[in-house]
């Protein structure tokens, strides 16, 4: 699993920041209703992201992690993938999602963050959206690249870009001359299963398609490092946020950010 249940986001709250925030229920075009939580911004940068979660859905961490985009001015909505098979409502931390994820499609998982993002250009007045995704999310991140929804780029934290997925997802780094926005892609030096010839293989394709991307590896970082529970790796979570308000174009106090200490861009 890419978290603990008690995992949360490695970045501090901004105090006296307003924010609007409130659960919703979409519908994606082939009918199914899912959750989903919006966050808007109090003082909006038309920037905005939609949130691709791990394997457990829409989490408390993803809810938590839209608060802390919108308090940086960025409108964020986070979805859930198992309205399909579990409906909707928090399910706590006793839901199993292991038999979930494989009853997940690509047509299907592409129909919800089609909706998603069509949602968030509707609620709020962002109109340069963003994907942001982890693990199955990451994955999904990259390859909603080419999806063709009007996306201003795609972030991926330790999503798999190589090989097959249970749900029939392709590999990005197959797919990649259909992107067509720029690519943030983040990753753990110590992830054992996303090993440097799989990143190399990605970067690779992603230069052969022409793709305006950047890679960071933190040397030493693990999967699903960016956790606050995480303390050895504090440095490398608040250099990864620093790349990803910077690969947003919004504001950011944060320390050490945009390619500075452990992390290694190519």
């Amino acid at each position: 699993m890419c978290f603990d249940h008690d995992s949360r986001p490695p970045i501090p709250r901004i105090e006296g920041a307003s924010i609007d925030a409130r659960e919703l229920e979409l519908a994606a075009e082939d009918g199914n209703r899912f959750a989903a939580y919006l966050a808007e911004a109090a003082e909006p940068t038309g920037v905005g992201v939609v949130i691709l979660p791990d394997v457990r859905g829409l989490h408390a961490y993803y809810r938590e992690l839209a608060l802390r985009f919108a308090e940086h001015g960025v409108d964020a909505i986070a979805l859930d993938w198992f309205g399909r098979t579990a409906g909707i409502g928090d399910r706590g931390p006793a839901f199993d999602w292991a038999p979930h994820v494989p009853e997940t499609t690509y047509d299907g998982l592409r129909a919800d963050i089609t909706a998603a993002s069509a949602n968030l250009r509707l609620q709020t007045s962002a109109s340069r959206i963003h994907t942001i995704g982890f693990c199955m999310g990451g994955r999904l991140a990259f390859l909603s690249a080419g999806f063709g929804i009007g996306l201003a780029g795609a972030i991926g934290f330790y999503g798999w870009p190589v090989g097959p997925a249970r749900n029939g997802t392709p590999a990005p780094a197959d797919v990649a001359s259909t992107f067509r926005c720029p690519v943030l892609a983040v990753f753990g030096g110590a992830d054992e299963g996303i090993p440097a010839d799989a990143i190399a293989t990605f970067r690779s394709q992603l230069e052969m398609a022409g793709t305006d991307s950047r890679i960071v590896t933190y040397a030493g970082a693990p999967h699903s490092f960016f956790d606050r529970k995480a303390d050895q790796f504090a440095t490398q979570s608040v250099q990864a946020w620093g790349e990803v308000l910077a690969f947003l174009g919004v504001a950011s106090d944060a320390a050490g950010a945009a390619g500075g200490g452990a992390g290694a861009a190519q």
